[in-house]
């Protein structure tokens, strides 16, 4: 039997119940729901074919044509949607709830599956989507210089069932010119946005949720402006860390990366940097003096990160001194205490 649902009702059944795009694998890539299995009724080409169709010749025609390129692949549609859903029960959607996934519904019901074809299709998922950026959150901002390790502390603060939102982790960027690590690949801006917007909604309205400070890009992906909003106006906790131990932290997190990779982003923030301090960071790079690059390019980091304090209420701005033998657990457990007694006392 085929269930028409809304995007609401699949975020609701999602648990249970797979979910399957049929659109173009180059559909997919430019954004998708999350956790969503690509079946494509199509290639990428015989979509444009189908499409060329239609314009020129008319839907009867468009129609013909993809049976004919899809007659002799709905085993291997039927044998995919098993390995996915072995309970048979599914969710299917393209890109506005037409006939591609019109027709993949009806196979599977045919065959036995339990089908929710999702009305208005993909499209509906980015409208609700970027609606939940126009939602009120708790926020927590984390902040500090580079180095304070905030990104740690977001991972333990999610180990003690904090409700946590790690940007970077969505944007595969660490926000600065090394930011890839010479390895992570961003997703779209659209994936990102998705991404983000699904985490939002699984969590508590009524709870806080804790984010690291960040500036409006993560490399190059942009954080949507209603949440951003709402970063930039909430209560911020700086950790205050000793320039050394961050210094030792960040040695730890980039003295593996590839040298090449390091001279070329540092080459790439020359002018911010300043001539002369770049040369001597290279330098002090070709001759493995890990922490005296770090010390060097870090100048231009804190004061980047000084300037975009600068601009927020001073009235939400709540230093943190962290102690330098404590755990990170230790200080993740405090931070939540510290958060709660600032919530009591502020009104934002």
């Amino acid at each position: 039997m085929v269930h028409t649902i809304t995007i609401s009702d699949y975020i609701r059944l999602k648990p249970v119940v797979s979910l399957i795009d049929v659109r173009t694998p180059a559909e997919f890539a430019q954004g998708h729901i999350p956790g969503a299995f690509n079946v494509p009724l199509f290639s990428n080409e015989e979509r444009v074919a189908v499409g060329t169709t239609y314009k020129k010749q008319g839907r009867e025609q468009a129609i013909l044509l993809g049976f004919e390129l899809t007659g002799h692949k709905w085993a291997g549609y039927i044998k995919q949607a098993l390995e996915i859903a072995p309970n048979k029960k599914i969710a299917v959607h393209c890109w506005r709830g037409g006939m591609r996934s019109g027709s993949m519904a009806w196979a599977l019901d045919l065959y036995g599956f339990e089908v929710y074809l999702i009305s208005g299709g993909y499209k509906t998922y980015r409208t609700w989507a970027l609606d939940q950026f126009n939602h009120t959150f708790q926020l927590r901002v984390l902040g500090g210089k580079t180095g304070a390790q905030k990104t740690k502390l977001l991972k333990e603060l999610y180990i003690l069932k904090e409700q946590v939102v790690d940007l970077e982790q969505l944007a595969q960027h660490q926000g600065s010119s090394y930011g890839t690590l010479n390895r992570m690949v961003q997703p779209t801006q659209e994936q990102f946005e998705n991404d983000l917007a699904y985490l939002l909604s699984q969590f508590d309205p009524q709870k806080a949720i804790w984010v690291e400070d960040e500036s409006l890009t993560i490399g190059k992906r942009c954080i949507p402006h209603g949440f951003f909003n709402q970063m930039r106006n909430t209560i911020v906790i700086c950790l205050n860390v000793p320039l050394e131990q961050r210094i030792a932290a960040l040695v730890e997190e980039y003295g593996s990366l590839e040298k090449d990779f390091l001279i070329a982003c540092t080459e790439r923030i020359r002018k911010r940097l300043g001539p002369e301090q770049t040369k001597n960071a290279i330098i002090a790079l070709e001759e493995g003096r890990m922490a005296d690059f770090i010390r060097l390019v870090v100048y231009y980091y804190d004061k980047t990160y000084l300037n975009g304090l600068a601009k927020r209420n001073k009235e939400l701005i709540f230093p943190y001194v962290t102690g330098e033998q404590e755990s990170l657990t230790t200080i993740a457990q405090q931070l939540i205490d510290f958060a709660n007694t600032i919530s009591a006392k502020v009104t934002v």
